[in-house]
């Protein structure tokens, strides 16, 4: 008998009984189904076995791990049942892409259509192999057996990227007869996957699936067109530059190309953002609005876009909506009684809307300027808008019409900002967006504030929280919206966020989160920054910006 300690209670089982059939007796403890075990502080797959004594806890459906696993699953479940309809002879590839709101969008090559006809089938595909409860297997494998059986997959994408692998091993999950590789932890079997549907979409397909604060409900999917195009273009910038996945930029790094790749991908960033500058011009807008969630890149953004605007004859003047902050002892309060700087109450917005105003009609206008230090808003500089004046405002309210109710929507242009990473671990492993705007914060706030990788880690929820509620919504009322990852950026950051993560101990309630992040960037080379150019937008994040952020 083993002995299990829950939550200060010690229980026994007997050595070598799963922790899915552990689980079942604590899931009464949860609201959601239990998706993956925590032993002594580490995450373990329930189809794992008890060897030892240790301390035991769950992490459900609605957790940040398990929500992830349920995903994960989801795509091994749905490539399986595509290749079971169609044939693996009539289909040549499946990739999953990029999110699309609570979706993936996948694209399919072969000789299918992707119709409703077609995804009905699938869809039922999956749901007998859910009703069946079939068991995800987890399975070790020597390395150079691993790239054979990706070989003879047609997985290419996958033996690239082991090419580059330290380990010696590597875990393969099974489904029937299908195998595949997949970057972190599995659902233990197909009974756990319940909430699906899917879409035709632009050629491909949309796998829709539940939102981590409500896994069992499955959301209407909401088409943004903007959005896809956006990704679309990111994607064929990579295809362009021959680096779809880790391993292609890894075969760039080896093979002494990355240099060349930078330049040209800089040269692509200039070249939209010279386009968006003619079209402000072309307009004739008085106020470009630029909002986008956090370490998306506005400041440098916003500077880079000035000189454009410049080279076309107009005169910019950028300021950040935070000077327009409330005095801290009037900022509104969060649910849990904390100061809320991201809503849009924490903003002045009539006095916003008064200056505004009385710049559109000539007038001479005092600006505010906020103090962090104190937290009380000050007088600012004096500002009066010539023929060829422009303000370049930067917040993340600045799309919401509520912030600037009184401007006419014609003096507007908006401009949404996000790094929307379309580079791929491999053709089944998308890269979360997120994770690379987490390591630009987890660097800049570093380097800027002092700030450990633990406390940039603790507050990442409540962040994405605030993004949800007041940025993404209003992405698809944009007039453009500009991509601000780099496709090489992953493979410098890996050398500024390592030594931050391994700081966290494992004792920590971010632990988990950073040997995550940790497991991830193994599969990147890493590269000096030495010869990136000084107004890249990844200076903002590593230092050296000739803007001096």
């Amino acid at each position: 008998m083993v002995k299990v300690l829950f939550r200060g209670t010690e229980y026994e089982y007997p050595k070598g009984t799963t922790f899915m059939e552990i689980a079942a007796d604590f899931q009464k403890e949860f609201e959601h189904p239990i998706a993956l075990a925590i032993v002594d502080q580490k995450l373990t797959e329930l189809f794992k076995t008890l060897k030892r004594d240790c301390t035991l806890d769950f992490e459900t459906l609605s957790g940040h791990s398990g929500h992830k696993a349920y995903k994960r699953s989801v795509c091994l479940l749905l490539i399986k049942s595509l290749y079971d309809v169609a044939g693996r002879e009539n289909l040549d590839e499946v990739r999953v892409e990029f999110s699309i709101g609570a979706g993936y969008y996948c694209s399919v090559k072969g000789s299918i259509t992707v119709d409703e006809e077609f995804l009905l089938k699938v869809k039922d595909r999956m749901d007998k192999l859910s009703s069946a409860a079939i068991p995800i297997r987890k399975t070790r494998y020597h390395k150079d057996d691993a790239m054979r059986i990706f070989e003879e997959n047609g997985m290419a994408d996958k033996k690239r990227l082991f090419r580059y692998r330290r380990s010696s091993y590597v875990n393969l999950y099974s489904l029937e007869d299908f195998q595949d590789y997949y970057y972190g932890y599995m659902l233990p079997n197909t009974g756990y996957i319940k909430y699906y549907e899917l879409y035709p979409y632009e050629g491909g397909l949309i796998v829709q699936m539940p939102e981590r604060k409500r896994p069992l409900i499955v959301p209407e999917f909401t088409d943004k067109p903007r959005l896809f195009a956006a990704m679309r273009s990111a994607g064929k910038w990579g295809e362009m530059l021959g680096c779809a996945t880790v391993g292609d930029l890894n075969d760039s790094i080896s093979s002494g190309k990355f240099q060349h790749l930078v330049l040209v991908q800089e040269a692509l960033q200039e070249s939209r953002l010279g386009e968006i500058a003619d079209r402000i011009k072309g307009r004739g807008s008085r106020f470009v609005m630029i909002a986008g969630p956090s370490s998306s890149g506005k400041t440098t953004f916003s500077h880079r876009l000035s000189v454009q605007l410049s080279a076309r004859g107009l005169t910019p003047h950028p300021i950040a909506l935070d000077n327009y902050f409330v005095d801290r002892e009037k900022t509104p309060l969060d649910e849990e009684g904390n100061k809320n700087y991201e809503c849009l109450e924490a903003l002045d917005v009539e006095r916003f809307n008064s200056d505004m105003t009385g710049l559109l009609k000539g007038e001479r206008v005092r600006l505010p300027r906020y103090d962090f230090i104190t937290g009380k808003s000050e007088d600012g500089p004096w500002m009066e808008l010539g023929e060829g004046d422009i303000l370049v405002l930067e917040g993340i309210h600045g799309l919401n019409d509520r912030l600037s109710h009184s401007l006419p929507q014609d003096s507007k242009y908006k401009i949404y900002l996000s790094a929307l990473t379309t580079l791929n671990i491999d053709e089944h492993n998308r890269i979360p967006t997120t994770d690379g705007r987490l390591l630009r914060r987890l660097v800049r706030d570093y380097r800027t504030r002092g700030a450990s990788a633990e406390r940039t880690l603790s507050m990442w929820s409540s962040v994405r929280r605030g993004e949800d509620e007041n940025i993404f919504p209003f992405q698809e009322s944009a007039d453009d919206i500009f991509n601000t990852a780099l496709i090489y950026e992953l493979s410098i950051l890996k050398n500024y966020a390592e030594p931050l993560l391994f700081d966290i101990a494992q004792a920590s309630p971010c632990y988990q989160e950073a040997v995550r992040l940790l497991k991830f960037l193994q599969y990147f080379l890493g590269v000096s920054s030495e010869g990136l150019p000084n107004n890249s937008l990844i200076r903002e994040f590593i230092g050296g910006s000739i803007f001096d952020v």
